[in-house]
């Protein structure tokens, strides 16, 4: 039950998004997403330490990459997989729409989904048969969901710095201004003006890995993505 509770914090830290954005009209310019056979690698059946490492060949540091992200991609989806420390891994998948619609889908080992349809979080647990549901602007105020997948300004909400590059990816630390109780910071590092890992601390001192890949920028998701009906049966707690 540990486990699912530290899962439940991560998933709804990593998915919740907060800021009132504005729609916009993006064009993406040809040399932005450059390839990368790493980052289109397909996560299934590959355990955490056997996915591949991925090579940042653009000649910026991560925080212009960020701005790229947030300026030119409007809809994403990929898979990603996690790990903390003590835990096993676990998989999933995850898709956005700016501004304000999202999904972080645990599909291993055991299920778990977290949904906005850019009003409302519901966060589901099959095994619990239990989900719960609060307004946008209350699920996690100053969260990495708000850098990756909002489009707000992230000076707003973090104080930001630039690490030193490692392990051929450029990095940003996102610490929160306002203390949060699951958050402690969040390292973000970039390749190709794409987010590829993210490496979190939380307020017990457990430090959960996360890696996303298979990457497709600007995809067309399908608006049912967005939307969530629970089950016949399934306790619905709101927040």
């Amino acid at each position: 039950m540990k486990k699912k509770v530290l899962l439940a914090t991560i998933t709804l830290t990593l998915a919740a998004c907060s800021w009132g954005v504005q729609a916009q009209s993006i064009t993406v310019s040809p040399g932005f997403q450059l390839p990368d056979a790493s980052l289109n690698t397909d996560l299934k059946n590959l355990k955490f330490e056997e996915i591949p490492a991925v090579k940042n060949t653009v000649q910026t540091d991560a925080s212009q990459q960020l701005k790229d992200f947030v300026r030119n991609v409007k809809s994403a989806s990929g898979q990603f997989a996690q790990q903390t420390t003590g835990s096993g891994a676990q998989t999933g998948s995850f898709g956005f729409e700016r501004p304000g619609k999202f999904y972080w889908n645990v599909a291993t080992p055991y299920e778990q989904q977290v949904i906005s349809d850019g009003k409302t979080v519901y966060q589901y647990d099959p095994d619990l048969m239990q989900v719960t549901q609060r307004p946008v602007n209350q699920a996690v105020g100053a969260s990495p969901a708000a850098i990756l997948f909002g489009s707000g300004s992230l000076d707003e909400s973090f104080n930001v710095t630039v690490l030193p590059a490692q392990s051929g990816l450029v990095w940003l630390r996102a610490t929160p201004k306002v203390p949060d109780a699951g958050l402690s910071h969040v390292d973000i590092a970039f390749a190709n003006n794409l987010p590829a890992e993210l490496v979190i601390l939380d307020s017990f001192g457990q430090t959960t890995s996360i890696k996303m890949r298979n990457f497709k920028a600007n995809a067309k998701i399908p608006a049912s993505q967005f939307q969530f009906k629970a089950p016949a049966g399934v306790d619905t707690v709101r927040m």
